[in-house]
């Protein structure tokens, strides 16, 4: 697997050295307070290339198969989950916003199709008249429970049944931690669903 130089779609390379490694690309472009930049190893591009290639094929391979299977974009399907889970079938917009790691007008548009397919609704939150909650309906759920058997047994096939369960609780803990690392607390960070 070939190294990205700088300017590429992924934009963490440098352009390579006749050793291989990742150098200097020149030009005005700097790190923080003009440093220059860490770029990334030829094995952190490997690993950093296998990520993009393989999270992108797998969103692609779980969006097809739901399209396909149940009608539904992925993040559709992730909404009605997370309201399934939740008690009363029911949750703040802004915490739905937050499980799901988007925007609250990408969240808005998805639970406004939503809402005309039937399968989720919304109301007044009861302690915050300025907030709402989004509900999974009765059709909805129904919709949920003849969709998950396919999903799953794609899921598996993708993901758990190509590894060892030794990579599958590495898997576990490098997202979590990559996850919990773009989500300081406290920090006031730019994050999609403050958005």
């Amino acid at each position: 697997m070939t190294t990205a130089s700088s300017g590429s779609a992924a934009g963490t390379g440098g352009s390579t050295d006749s050793t291989g490694g990742a150098g200097n690309t020149g030009g005005s472009a700097g790190g923080i307070d003009g440093a220059e930049p860490r770029w990334l190893t030829p094995a952190e591009q490997d690993v950093w290339q296998a990520y993009v290639q393989g999270s992108t094929l797998l969103e692609d391979h779980l969006d097809r198969q739901l399209q396909r299977d149940a009608g539904m974009p992925h993040i559709y399907y992730a909404l009605m989950v997370y309201l399934a889970r939740a008690p009363r079938r029911r949750m703040r917009m802004t915490e739905l916003a937050m499980a799901a790691k988007i925007t609250r007008s990408r969240l808005s548009h998805a639970i406004a199709r939503l809402e005309k397919y039937g399968w989720v609704g919304r109301e007044e939150c009861p302690s915050d008249k300025r907030g709402q909650n989004a509900y999974l309906t009765d059709e909805g759920n129904e919709v949920l429970a003849r969709s998950a058997p396919e999903h799953v047994t794609a899921v598996r096939q993708a993901i758990f049944d190509r590894l060892t369960p030794e990579q599958v609780t590495q898997l576990g803990e490098i997202m979590w931690v990559i996850a919990k690392g773009l989500q300081p607390e406290g920090t006031g960070a730019d994050l999609p669903w403050r958005r």
